[in-house]
Parts: structure tokens; sequence; C-alpha cells
């Protein structure tokens, strides 16, 4: 490497210091929150970050198989968290420290394709993860071609001259003038590829960029299916799909009605704020749950609910409805089979 080259590279670096400390900084934070500040990894505790993790899943893309066969194993799930925070940990440690600087590129692009994919589509204003999620796919491809110049440890390394700098997968791992003759073709077809998944998922996600925009982090969606009724017991699944992730669906009603409109079965908000929890049956780590004043269905809860029928004279009519009733006034209704 020329004086020149390795002056190029140094400034290149040096340019992306701000960049290196910010980024850094936004992972390593995670961890330090998780750990330092409140333990958010215990599976009991509030804010687990298991179920923020369960959040995710409605609409995930390509990745949802992964994160719903993890939040149906609560102890993988588990592990798998700690991992997630030892790696945000390392990855944004290093980052700002300059240390391994191309690895951890590599560590911040993938950490941030996986917040893109998986919660690109919550946020209630400013479509908050998506934005984490592509900013922080550019900004690891931009620190890996310009690994880190002055204020860095890989820099302090390579001005030692230790042995470890003279091996040639340094440059790859660390900093350094990259051995490629002609960059330009990577980083525009890289950066071309970084945009088309930025105006992709911002489409699928939100409708940014042509058509009608949506945004599923407004109001709530509960889904209903299996409604059924057999041996005089109601059973059927609801599923939170869409709303406010930090923010659970409220419901205040849940009634069975005959075909012609007339209720026969009408459960209230403080009938569900004791709803039996041995008739609710949930599949994830973020539960359905009974509240104070109503039935709690968080972001990415599933569960199988079952009502006693007994009381009720079922055989006046031979076509049901099920409405869900949230506190905002949103319905929800399903047909229910006999």
């Amino acid at each position: 490497m020329n004086k020149s080259e390795n002056k190029s590279a140094n400034l290149a670096g040096l340019f992306t210091l701000s960049l290196r400390l910010v980024v850094g900084w936004t992972y390593f934070s995670a961890f330090w929150r998780r750990v330092v500040l409140v333990d958010k990894l215990d599976p009991e505790g509030v804010g687990y970050i298991g179920e923020k993790f369960n959040h995710f899943l409605p609409n995930a893309l390509g990745i949802k198989p992964i994160i719903e066969h993890l939040v149906t194993h609560p102890e993988q799930l588990w592990m798998a968290m700690v991992v997630f925070t030892i790696v945000e940990a390392i990855v944004g440690l290093f980052i700002m420290l300059g240390l391994f600087t191309r690895l951890m590129s590599v560590g911040v692009f993938g950490l941030a394709a996986g917040i893109l994919l998986g919660s690109g589509w919550i946020g209630t204003t400013c479509l908050d993860e998506w934005q984490i999620g592509v900013l922080g796919i550019a900004a690891g491809f931009t620190l890996f071609f310009s690994g880190s110049g002055a204020y860095s440890l890989d820099q302090l390394l390579l001005n030692k001259k230790l042995r470890i700098t003279q091996n040639r997968w340094f440059v790859w791992l660390g900093s350094g003038e990259l051995p490629i003759r002609n960059l330009k073709p990577a980083v525009l077809v890289g950066s071309l590829g970084i945009l088309f998944l930025t105006l992709f998922t911002n489409q699928v996600f939100h409708g940014g960029v042509y058509g009608k925009l949506h945004n599923k982090s407004v109001k709530p969606k509960i889904e209903i299916s299996d409604a059924s009724i057999e041996n005089n017991i109601l059973q059927f699944e609801i599923y939170r799909t869409e709303g406010v992730d930090v923010y659970g669906s409220f419901l205040i009603g849940i009634q069975l009605l005959d075909s012609e409109g007339n209720i026969l079965l009408e459960k209230k908000g403080d009938d569900l704020a004791k709803f039996p929890v041995d008739q609710i049956s949930n599949h994830y780590v973020t539960h359905v749950k009974p509240g104070k004043h109503s039935l709690i269905v968080p972001l990415g809860a599933k569960a199988d609910l079952a009502i006693d029928l007994r009381a009720i004279d079922l055989q006046r009519a031979n076509e049901f409805t099920l409405k869900l009733i949230d506190i905002s006034g949103l319905e929800w209704e399903s047909k229910v089979e006999i």
C-alpha cells in the first residue's frame, strides 16, 4: 500500500467517526438498557424482551417462521434473547472502539436486517423500526468499506505494526485499504441493492412508494378463527395482528348473536376482567389475560378461549355470530360453526 492509498483509507475511516460512535451506541445501549438499567431478560419480569419479540410476529417479513418457533418455545426464546443481547453489546462496543471494524460492520448489517424484516412494520408516527432498520443496513455497509481511521483501536494496532496486522485477513476484519483495485462497481451495486430493499420494505410495510398509505400500528385488529359451539361450550381463537405494540387491545364486550341479531350471551368489561384464566389457552409468550376492567389482548398474542353456554337456550336459533368489542369502539365478528 502506498502513502496515498494509506492516507485515503485513514481519511475514509476518520470521516465516519460520528457514524461509528452513534451506531455503536445504538446497539450497545440495547444491552445497557436490558441488563444494567433494568432486567429485561427475566421471563417473569415486566418488560421481558421476549414479549417485545413476540410483538413482531404478525407482520414480519421472511423470518416469521423463526419468530413463531421461538415464541412457542420459551426456553429457546430466552436463550436467543440472551445471545442476541450479548451480540448487540459486542458489536456496539467494538464499533465505537473501532476494533475489528469491518467484522463488526457485518454484525451491524445483520442486526439491522433482522430489525427491518421483523419489526419494520411497527411505528405509530415516524415508521420508527423501519427507519432504524434501513439506516442500520446502510451504516453497516458504509462502515465495511470505510473501516476506521484515527481514533480507533484498529489504527492503534496498525501503528504498532503488531503481527496480527500483518496477516492478510486483518484488512478484511479490521481496517485499512481493501485489496480491491476498483471499488466503484461493488459500492454502486451494494448501494442500489440497499436502496431497492429500502423502497421494497417501505412499500410492503407502509405503502410508502405508491398507492394508499397504511400503518398497521395505529388501530388494534383482532382476528377470530375456529369459532364453534360443541357440548354447550363456545370455543374460538383470537389473534391480535395490528395496533400499538406498547398498548393492548382492551376487550370490553363479547357477544353471541342469533341470526336476527338478538343477543343470546353478553359479557361486558367487568365480566371479562374476571374471565377464568383456566378457560384461556395462550399459544405464545405474550398472553391474553384479564385486566382491571377488561380482557387484555397484547400485540402478537394468540389464544383459545372457552365460554360455558349451558345457561342459554340455543335451540331457538340455528345460526350464530360471535362479536368482540374493543374499548375504542372497534368491533370484530365471525360466524360460529355448530
